[in-house]
């Protein structure tokens, strides 16, 4: 038996592939870049880790924008406010450190990981989101640990660069995920 997708869920489903697409490939070219970086804060290496929460910033804007077909984006502008705010954190805490650094990234995993899973369990009937929702519980519990990881001896920036990749991943799979919604089967 197959089903047709209402129109507007059609239609955000072909916008959030779209936006799981570049949010993939963000993901992925920035850890890459990244991950040599990790081992030291320097003013690129703090540049670019206040340009991840900017991009998620403008991620949930198109995200919302794209939803209003089918639901409030409220949560989305809230993610927006939560990355907005951790990308400022992140360039005062890259001013004192990388314990400080963690603490943000760690916290803005948590609370970003809980916004996700928050927005990813209506949207399922959707399609191609169980792969936000598993992404979303990763995120608090990474998020935890880098909080945690502030505290070691030589703490590294490392493990927390590298769960962009995992991330990237699961945007990929729900893009796919979504290609047939996005086509209205």
């Amino acid at each position: 038996m197959t089903t047709v997708a209402a129109p507007g869920i059609s239609t955000t489903a072909a916008a959030l592939r779209r936006l799981y697409f570049v949010r993939f490939a963000f993901a992925l070219v920035w850890a890459l870049v990244m991950i040599p970086l990790a081992k030291h804060l320097n003013p690129l290496t703090a540049t670019l880790l206040v340009i991840y929460p900017l991009f998620d910033v403008a991620a949930a804007l198109v995200d919302a924008r794209a939803s209003r077909a089918t639901g409030s984006p409220v949560l989305l502008y809230v993610n927006v406010a939560i990355s907005s705010l951790a990308a400022v954190g992140l360039a005062v805490g890259a001013a004192s450190g990388i314990p400080a650094v963690l603490r943000v990234w760690g916290a803005w995993a948590v609370v970003a990981g809980l916004v996700q899973l928050i927005v990813a369990v209506p949207r399922r009937r959707m399609g191609g989101q169980w792969p936000m929702i598993i992404s979303g519980g990763i995120s608090v519990l990474a998020g935890g640990s880098f909080i945690a990881s502030a505290s070691a001896d030589n703490p590294v920036l490392t493990n927390a660069v590298g769960y962009a990749i995992p991330g990237a991943i699961f945007f990929l799979i729900a893009a796919i995920r979504l290609g047939r919604t996005a086509k209205g089967n």
